[in-house]
This record gives C-alpha cells, structure tokens and sequence, in this order.
C-alpha cells in the first residue's frame, strides 16, 4: 500500500514538474530589449514607410492611418513554432484594426489574422481584453480585428501601417477598431506564444 502510494506522489510530481517546464518561457522580455513607436501618419507617409512594393491601407476623408515600429534583438533562442503577437488595441472598445499592413520582404514571416488560443491571453493579463474574441454574453463570442502574428524571430525591425475607418453613424455596433481614435486610446503590446499555445508572457510596449 505504502508503495502504490508513492508511486502516486511521484507520478503526480512528474505531472507537476511536465507542466511547469512545458509552460516556463525560454527567456524573459528583457532578453530582446524592445523598443517601439506609434504616431499617425498621412497616406503618403504610410506608403513612403511601408515600401513601393508595398501598399498601404487606403484612406480618405476622417480616416486615420497609425504608423508602428517595433525592434528587437536577437532572443536567445529561435521561435521553434511559437510566434510574437503583436496586438494594437483601442482601450475604450477592446477591438483591434481589421487592416494592418507591413512592407513587402516581410509578408512571408508576420501573418495578419487571430487565433482562438489567443482568448488565454487575457485570462493571465487582464490589461490586454480583446486580444483574443469579445465574450459578448454567456456561450456567445464576437471577433474584434486583427493582429500580427511574427513566425520569425529575425523579422525586426518590424513597421505596420493600421487603419482606423470613420463609419458615418453605422446601424449597428462596430466590430472592429474605428476612427476617431486618440494616441491615448491605443494600446500596443507584444505576446510570446509557445508552439502548443502557450502564453509565455506579455509586454506592454505602449499605452
């Protein structure tokens, strides 16, 4: 008896100890040393920054077009199926851009689009609501814009153009992030995605 019970607590701390290794990120934030900026910007200027093999999103009368930048070093360890998520958020309404482009070189390695894993994001950090879908009511979840999905590690320095369309008093509720938007309103984070989902960790960039 006394050694069926053993072999329970050790196989139970073998379970513990596979859990902690699986979800404890290779390395922290602080490894790649981040640096970021957002600003807005006019057609032009988006297009001058993406690239002419590129094209920004089209703007046009209360429109608003955001320029980001983003940078870091090389992590001590390639992604290995995991990615960077980059998440550019409007506080007031927790919904994201639903176009965000980036110059042409790098279409290959950031991605545009979300993931129903990324709903565990703001489970741990409460900060980034609408990372993933909006729980609009029980069993009931709403998709709230894009965000940028990094495969490789060597993609920095990364630039992206979002847009912000004005909607002349829609009849129905926006699902995604609109103009007018403040700098203040905007939130810009960084996500570490393990390769099984995991949520490694998050950084606030700006806002």
């Amino acid at each position: 008896m006394v050694a069926v019970i053993l072999a329970i607590i050790v196989a139970m701390v073998g379970v513990e100890a596979w859990r902690w290794w699986h979800n404890h990120p290779p390395y922290g934030p602080e490894a790649l040393a981040i640096q970021s900026s957002l600003r807005f910007v006019s057609y032009e200027e988006a297009q001058a920054a993406l690239g002419e093999n590129a094209n920004a999103p089209l703007a046009s009368g209360r429109d608003q077009l955001v320029l980001g930048r983003i940078s870091w070093q090389a992590p001590p360890k390639a992604l290995d199926g995991g990615y960077f998520a980059i998440f550019l958020i409007d506080k007031r309404t927790h919904h994201k851009p639903e176009v965000i482009a980036v110059p042409a070189p790098q279409e290959e390695s950031v991605g545009l689009g979300s993931a129903g894993i990324e709903s565990r994001i703001e489970e741990r950090y409460p900060w980034l609501r609408g990372a993933g879908s909006l729980k609009v009511r029980d069993n009931e979840w709403r998709d709230n814009g894009n965000r940028l999905g990094v495969a490789d590690e060597k993609a920095s320095p990364l630039t992206f153009v979002a847009l912000f369309p004005y909607l002349d008093k829609p009849h129905w509720e926006p699902t995604i992030a609109t103009a007018p938007v403040a700098m203040s309103d905007l939130l810009l984070a960084l996500v570490y995605m393990g390769p099984d989902g995991q949520v490694y960790w998050a950084q606030r960039l700006q806002g």
